[in-house]
Order: C-alpha cells, then sequence, then structure tokens
C-alpha cells in the first residue's frame, strides 16, 4: 500500500513539473495566456496582457501608447483625420483600416489582432469588434475628467506592464494642473472656450467637452449657464462681445478635421475686438489635434494645459 502511495505521488509531481516546464513566456516575461480584466464603457473584458498586435481607434489611447513607447505594438488604426503630431502613424507600416465613423471590418480581421481598443464613435458597434479580438471601449467621462483619464490611463498601463511609467508621468500633469489652478487664481478674470466650424461658433462650458478649462485648470466661465453638450451652445459674435471675457480660446474645427482653418477670421471682428480677451492679447487658439481629436492622452492633456497655461500668462 506504501508502495502504491509514493508511486502515486512520485506521477504527480512528474506530472507537475512537465506542466510548469510547458508555461513558456515572452521575450517581455509574460506568460503566454495571461490575462487581465479590464471594466469599460461596454461591459468587463478579458484581455491578454502584454498584447503584441494592437488595433487602435482611440486617438486618446494611441497619444498614450506613443508616450509609453509601445508604439511597435500598433498595427493598425484610422488615418484620416490624423492629429499632426501623430502624423508618424502614416507610415505604411501601420495599417489603415478606415476612418473612425466607417470602419474597415475586413482589414481588422486581416490583421489578427490581439487588442482592439476603441472610443465613442464606435460605441454601438462594439459587439462586431469583440467577434474578431478582445476590444475595450475607452471613453472620458467629461464631467470628472482627471478622473478617468487618470483611470484609463492606468488600465493601459496595467495591461502593458506599465505601471510604473504611468504613475509617474500622471503625477507630472498634477503638478502642472496644480501650478495653473494657482495661476488661474492669482489672475483673477473669466474665460470662454469656443469651437469654430467653417463660420459658424458654438461656445462650451463646464461639463463639456472642453470643461477641462474650467472643471480642472481653475478657469471661472464667463457664462455660468451653458448647458454641457456635445456640439456646445451655437453663438455669435454679439454674444462674445457681450459675456466680455477676459479669455478666449478658440478651437478650430475645421483644421481639426484636415480642412482650411479660418478661426481667426471668424472670431476676430469689431465685436470681438471690443472685449477684454482681444484688448489685452489674451485670445488663444488652441492646438484642434489635442482638443478636438485626441483628448484625453498622456501627451494631449499635458499639452492642453500648457496652452492653457500659456494663454493666462
Amino acid at each position: 500500500m506504501k508502495k502504491l502511495s509514493l508511486l502515486i505521488m512520485t506521477l504527480i509531481a512528474v506530472l507537475v513539473i512537465a506542466a510548469c516546464g510547458n508555461k513558456t513566456s515572452d521575450s517581455n516575461g509574460t506568460k503566454k495566456g495571461e490575462t487581465v480584466t479590464i471594466k469599460h464603457a461596454s461591459e468587463t473584458t478579458d484581455v491578454p496582457k502584454n498584447p503584441k498586435k494592437v488595433v487602435v481607434l482611440n486617438y486618446g489611447i494611441l497619444d498614450t501608447l506613443d508616450k509609453l513607447g509601445l508604439s511597435d505594438r500598433v498595427v493598425g488604426l484610422p488615418k484620416q483625420p490624423l492629429p499632426n503630431y501623430l502624423k508618424k502613424y502614416n507610415d505604411k507600416k501601420y495599417e489603415s483600416i478606415g476612418s473612425l465613423k466607417e470602419v474597415d471590418f475586413e482589414k481588422i480581421k486581416e490583421l489578427d489582432p490581439d487588442l482592439i481598443i476603441i472610443e465613442p464613435r464606435q460605441s454601438e458597434q462594439f459587439e462586431e469588434f469583440k467577434e474578431i479580438a478582445p476590444t475595450i471601449n475607452i471613453q472620458v467621462d467629461q464631467k470628472n475628467y482627471m478622473e478617468s483619464f487618470k483611470e484609463n490611463t492606468e488600465k493601459i498601463g496595467k495591461i502593458f506592464d506599465k505601471e510604473d511609467a504611468v504613475k509617474d508621468a500622471l503625477a507630472k500633469i498634477d503638478a502642472q494642473v496644480k501650478n495653473v489652478n494657482k495661476l488661474a487664481k492669482e489672475k483673477g478674470g473669466k474665460g470662454l472656450v469656443v469651437l469654430t466650424s467653417d463660420k459658424q461658433i458654438s461656445a462650451f462650458g463646464s461639463g463639456s467637452r472642453f470643461g477641462l478649462v474650467h472643471d480642472v485648470l481653475g478657469v471661472a466661465p464667463a457664462d455660468q449657464n451653458i448647458e454641457a453638450s456635445l456640439h456646445g451652445k451655437s453663438v455669435t459674435s454679439e454674444y462674445i462681445s457681450e459675456k466680455n471675457p477676459d479669455y478666449l480660446f478658440v478651437i478650430d474645427r475645421s483644421a481639426a478635421i484636415g480642412e482650411k482653418g479660418s478661426a481667426k477670421e471668424v472670431v476676430e471682428n469689431q465685436m470681438v475686438k471690443s472685449t477684454n480677451a482681444y484688448k489685452n492679447g489674451h485670445i488663444t487658439y488652441l492646438d484642434p489635434g489635442y482638443w478636438y481629436l485626441s483628448g484625453g492622452g498622456l501627451e494631449s492633456v499635458a499639452e492642453m494645459t500648457n496652452e492653457v497655461e500659456k494663454g493666462l500668462k
């Protein structure tokens, strides 16, 4: 009986050793088949740890991947419209998978990705994406911008074993934000954020897609009654003159989507020239790539903060 027990124990030991020997690791030391659970805007998904082939339809996350030195993991993305500072992804080694709104699913299937990262524009197609590969839907909550931005970035750090790098980058941004809040308080005055699209002007306030200026960076709003919405409040030059902001921040949508920018021509007319912002040289034309296309990235948030800081000085 003792011999039988010893034999069984020996067989179990051999099997355990064999099983351990089969748990091979990749060049990053990650065990093949290892996953990490990510809760996102569409559901909770188990995604592969340290994925090698990633399709990205979220320019903010593309920004973060680039900042973390993970550009070699990107195999496909929509190339129109692509922010100027991410133009290197126009290279042929990164496959084009259509546009943000018209996705080429067949091309994505051909790429056989380990992970797909989408954003609000593709939310309704989530089920189609997840049939191809594990998919996470990363969104920034405009009413809780910094909290959601940090959570999203930490998820990327967790997936790609970049948690320390993410922690350091976020700490630097926190310091930037603190400095801008201090400056905004010292300078006083009120600000207004507008988006121009051809000859149309829309204003954005707290809780909006550009509410970062007020909610995070501490610039008091010139109009506290702008309802938070995706497209903003349609306004005129007379409205801007009436609100008389001390700081006017302008985003040119036309330039963002690759058309001829005309924000300065639209904004700087006689009505707007009567404002404190114009008189004191405080009209700031914000980079549309950062603000309109790729907000919520490690680089974009840092640069957006820098732009507001410069606009206040």
